[in-house]
Parts: structure tokens; C-alpha cells; sequence
């Protein structure tokens, strides 16, 4: 029996003028960009669609742009909604797939993740740091290599990817030191990324305790349906769990490439990644190759969907 399972990107997925037809074809999406602007007290719908890209890259706007974005689909879609057995977003992601398995109420999630994003933010600020993206070496390998260059400084694996693709985070000097160390171990690839800060990494502690204060009187469902957790990779029913792993998740690596294996052995045989961009599904077509695969990012792409009443 066929299964399905819906993906929502995370952060660095953002691009200038994201939503912007969802925006003006409903009053409800115009509701959620209002409530999102006057907790950041900033208009993140005229962000959102014109920019400028350097602003929008802060991790304070990116992260509810993107929510945002996704829950902006979604309430377009209306009962138009793919039917899916499974849901599953990249770090910021996972609230859209709380979100849309009912845990949290799209009102919640836009909070929890303005509060998410800013204490990140600040985070980063306290705890300066970056991240690299390391391509040729599997999980042991780059955890060796994260344990000799942690000598110079923090950095351990923050998203595991896919099978090619991990990435590290830390301090700049352990960082820079694990990627000359990956080279070395024959890695194809080590390079630095565009980031704001050290994601996933012991350097956004006070996030994870600003998040877990903030998350405490949060009301928390059982989803309708599985969403796989990032930091086991398994899929979470529990509300209560899914509180602590929301606040482990901070400073724990983003286990993607479980969360796709698991998908995998649980019988999914299509993919729809819902929000900007076409990351997770350009990772998923190497990875879940038996699946189809399709994007809901613009209203044309929602306009396709309903036409063919998939």
C-alpha cells in the first residue's frame, strides 16, 4: 500500500518574494503574517517578498518567513491537503509538521518559532560560531575528526544529512580545524557555510533553555499522524515527548538521514515537500529513489495539485 509522507524545510531555504500569491489570495494567510509582524515587531510580509536578502537571512526573520510560508500553503490548500502517513520537517521544519499534524495549532507554532528564532539569535550573538558542510566521509569519520580538532575549540556533527552529506558545528577555529582534518581523512568536500551561527551545537545552550521556559505551558497534542523526531530520527505520537525533544533538538544534530531511512523502511513511496524551495526532496531523490516526489512552494504549484486532485 502506497504511503506518504510531508517534508518542510528549515532555515537557508528562504529567497526574496516567498509567499507573496499565497499572501494575497487569502485573508487567513494575511491573518498569520500580521500576528508573525507584530511579535517582531517588524513587517515580515514586506520582508518577506522584498527583501532585502541580507536581512531575511537573520536567523529572527528566516525562521518565521519560512514557517510562514509553509503554514501559508497549507492553509491555501484547505482540504485540498495531500492525504500522509507520515510528516517530517528539518529542524525550523518540524513545527510545520507539528503543525500540520495537529500537535500544535498553526497559531502556536508561528509563536513557538518567533521565540525559537530570536533566542538563536541571541544565542548566536553570546556564542559566536559557524558551520561547514563536509561531503565523502561517513558518521564515524566525522565524529573522530570532530573529537581531534575540538582541541581548538567546539564543533561536533550537527546534520546528518544524507549519506554523503554532513554537516559540523562549532566554534570558528574548531570548525576550521575539523575541515582541514576531513580533508586529510579524504573527505570530497569540506567547506564553510553562510550561516548566522553554531546550529545544533553546545553553543546554542541558552536557546535550549530560553525554548524549554517558553514550551513548558505550550500546549502539545498527539499528532494524527507520525511525525519523525530530528533528534532520534523515529517517529514521535507522544505530546509530552515531543516537548523534550523540541528543546533537545536545539543542540542536538539534525538526523535526516534516519529520518529518511525510517520513511523508507516504513513503506513511503512518495514525497511532498511544502514551503520554499526544493531541498529536501532534491536529498530525497538520492536517498527515497522509489519515491515520487513533488513541491508545493508557489500558488501554482498548489493550482497543479488541485487540478489533478492528488
Amino acid at each position: 500500500m502506497s504511503k506518504t509522507a510531508l517534508f518542510f524545510p528549515g532555515q537557508a531555504s528562504q529567497y526574496v518574494g516567498m509567499g507573496r500569491e499565497l499572501y494575497d489570495n487569502s485573508a487567513e494567510v494575511r491573518r498569520m503574517y500580521e500576528l508573525v509582524s507584530d511579535l517582531l515587531e517588524t513587517d515580515i510580509a514586506k520582508l518577506s517578498f522584498e527583501g532585502p536578502a541580507e536581512e531575511l537571512k537573520r536567523t529572527k526573520y528566516t525562521q518565521p518567513a519560512i514557517m510562514l510560508h509553509s503554514l501559508s500553503a497549507l492553509t491555501v490548500l484547505g482540504d485540498d491537503r495531500p492525504k500522509f502517513d507520515f510528516a517530517a520537517g528539518h529542524s525550523l521544519g518540524e513545527y510545520a509538521a507539528l503543525a500540520v499534524t495537529g500537535a500544535l495549532s498553526f497559531d502556536t507554532a508561528l509563536k513557538a518559532v518567533v521565540r525559537r528564532a530570536t533566542l538563536m539569535e541571541e544565542a548566536c550573538v553570546q556564542n559566536p560560531g559557524t558551520m561547514a558542510a563536509v561531503m565523502g566521509l561517513s558518521e564515524e569519520q566525522i565524529e573522530s575528526v570532530c573529537r581531534e580538532a575540538s582541541a581548538d575549540g567546539v564543533v561536533v556533527p550537527a546534520n546528518f544529512n544524507s549519506a554523503n552529506q554532513i554537516v559540523i558545528s562549532g566554534s570558528l577555529a574548531g570548525v576550521e580545524k575539523a575541515c582541514v582534518l576531513a580533508k586529510q581523512a579524504g573527505a570530497k568536500r569540506a567547506m564553510l557555510l553562510e550561516v548566522g551561527g553554531a546550529f545544533h551545537s553546545p553553543l546554542m545552550s541558552p536557546a535550549r533553555d530560553g525554548l524549554r521556559e517558553f514550551l513548558r505551558d505550550t500546549p502539545i497534542a498527539a499528532p494524527v499522524v507520525p511525525v519523525v523526531a530530528n533528534v532520534t530520527g523515529s517517529p514521535v505520537r507522544n505530546g509530552e515527548e515531543i516537548r523534550l525533544l523540541l528543546v533537545d533538538q536545539i543542540t542536538a544534530p539534525v538526523r535526516w538521514a534516519q529520518t529518511m531511512k525510517t520513511l523508507n523502511d516504513s513503506g513511503v513511496t512518495k514525497v511532498v515537500e511544502i514551503g520554499p524551495g526544493k531541498v529536501l526532496t532534491g536529498m530525497a531523490k538520492r536517498e527515497m529513489p522509489q519515491c515520487e516526489m513533488s513541491n508545493l512552494d508557489t500558488l501554482a504549484d498548489i493550482r497543479a495539485l488541485t487540478v489533478v486532485g492528488a
